[in-house]
């Protein structure tokens, strides 16, 4: 549930959404594309209020939810005309936004390949292409790089930062790097409620122990402990506090 939650998105940033399992950010992100209505309260976007124009809203709204929703059938070039298409692009204008969309994301190769047939990561970049078609304004995205190798998450960081300009993007995430690195304004919220709003610099100022550094591990079978012996070597404070597949995550003073 969110409980009595203010917050300002601005046009031109990426909002990092922070909590929990169960803090509330799917429900609000939920309220905020019109798929819960909210018990009280409203949500504006772009000066129009949700519970009245959200049919005029949808045309500029962008949105990847925290699973992937594909239809097995379609390729990958298909699904990209059909949204954009959807969303009142010509058939000409939503040829031109799939090349762009399939050179950004790197799914050039996989334009005729259907849905079912791709990677959990590559439906995962998929959705986040669609997410971005027919020239969305507001973009939400609910966890988009959740299960996917750290290759494709860095895509997908590079098209966030890529496409940031002129839109509101609005992401939650687990990862506090994630969050460092692509929000302009990092949103806190748990249990409901927005504990904290501000830039990653403000609030590290504010309740911040230190920086994180990321490692990415050519193969799972590099040593751990090699890589900490180098750091501690230049940064003895330095804490080894996650370590996900092939990366490592260091906490720094």
């Amino acid at each position: 549930a969110v409980d009595g939650m203010n917050i300002t998105f601005y046009e031109g940033q990426i909002t990092a959404f922070l909590g929990h399992n169960g803090a509330g950010k799917t429900t609000t992100m939920s309220i905020l594309t019109g798929l819960f209505p909210p018990t009280s309260g409203t949500v504006l976007i772009g000066g129009l209020d949700i519970q009245t124009h959200m049919d005029s809203i949808r045309h500029r709204l962008g949105m990847c939810p925290q699973y992937n929703i594909l239809f097995n059938h379609l390729t990958v070039a298909e699904h990209i005309l059909f949204y954009s298409q959807l969303k009142g692009r010509s058939r000409d204008e939503a040829e031109q936004e799939l090349e762009t969309m399939l050179e950004d994301m790197g799914l050039a190769h996989k334009r005729n390949e259907e849905a079912q047939n791709l990677s959990g990561g590559m439906q995962r970049k998929l959705s986040v292409a669609i997410a971005f078609v027919g020239e969305a304004k507001v973009v939400v995205l609910d966890e988009p790089t959740s299960g996917v190798d750290p290759y494709s998450r860095r895509s997908i960081w590079d098209l966030l930062l890529k496409y940031r300009s002129g839109r509101t993007i609005i992401l939650s995430t687990h990862h506090m790097d994630e969050a460092d690195i692509l929000g302009d304004r990092v949103a806190i919220i748990s249990q409901g409620k927005l504990f904290c709003s501000g830039s990653p610099v403000f609030l590290k100022n504010c309740f911040g122990s230190g920086f994180y550094l990321t490692l990415v591990r050519k193969m799972k079978t590099t040593r751990i402990g090699r890589a900490t012996v180098i750091i501690h070597h230049h940064i003895p404070e330095a804490k080894l506090i996650e370590s996900i597949g092939q990366e490592l995550i260091y906490l720094l003073p």
